[in-house]
């Protein structure tokens, strides 16, 4: 092998330990997202314009009766407490909601570990993964949903007030979350990856 060879061996060697170590943080740091985000996740009765509607009268309400909870102070480690304390006056919320609108099915709320593909928001993207989520699940819950971080508080009202995402997820991750072309490929790629460890 001439000497010309090995220099371009090396060269795409090295090339490959370069782009394989920075998807190895990037992930790592998508980890840590994870770890540190909860979220909000409304589960509509159906796909009925109906069932849409008032689950979105429903999450209006829940973000007005759960101050505690959307107020930026529930963190993942004392979010089940949380809940546990809030869960019969935000379920009080949405069923008084969903029987003044006509309907006869109620609603079910409690804390859960849940899949999540990517998402992207109008400021931000959160990688997929499994994330701490209050689950609310209106009647059957077989319609279309809707998501907002409730930790760091980026749901309607708290996301009004300035939220220091630095200060909570650090700089590495608020740099990761913010909408970000050069990262697309990288979410695509977490996400096949999470997608795998999920069905296996």
């Amino acid at each position: 092998m001439n000497f010309r060879r090995r220099i371009e061996i090396s060269a795409a060697a090295a090339l490959i330990l370069t782009v394989a170590l920075s998807f190895f943080s990037f992930g790592a740091e998508c980890g840590k997202i994870r770890d540190d985000v909860v979220r909000l996740h409304i589960l509509a009765n159906s796909d009925s314009e109906e069932d849409q509607a008032v689950k979105l009268l429903v999450r209006d309400a829940l973000l007005q009766s759960g101050e505690k909870l959307f107020s930026g102070f529930v963190t993942k480690d004392d979010a089940e407490q949380a809940i546990k304390e809030d869960k019969e006056n935000l379920e009080a919320a949405a069923n008084r909601v969903l029987k003044e609108n006509g309907f006869e099915y109620t609603s079910y709320i409690y804390l859960t570990e849940e899949y999540f593909a990517t998402r992207e928001y109008e400021e931000f993207t959160l990688p997929a993964g499994k994330y701490l989520a209050v689950r609310v699940v209106l009647g059957k819950g077989e319609g279309h949903n809707w998501w907002c971080v409730m930790y760091p508080p980026l749901c309607i009202p708290a996301a009004s007030e300035k939220t220091d995402i630095d200060a909570i997820l650090g700089k590495n991750g608020a740099r990761l979350i913010r909408s970000n072309p050069k990262y697309e490929i990288r979410f695509k790629a977490v996400e096949l990856i999470e997608k795998f460890r999920n069905k296996a």
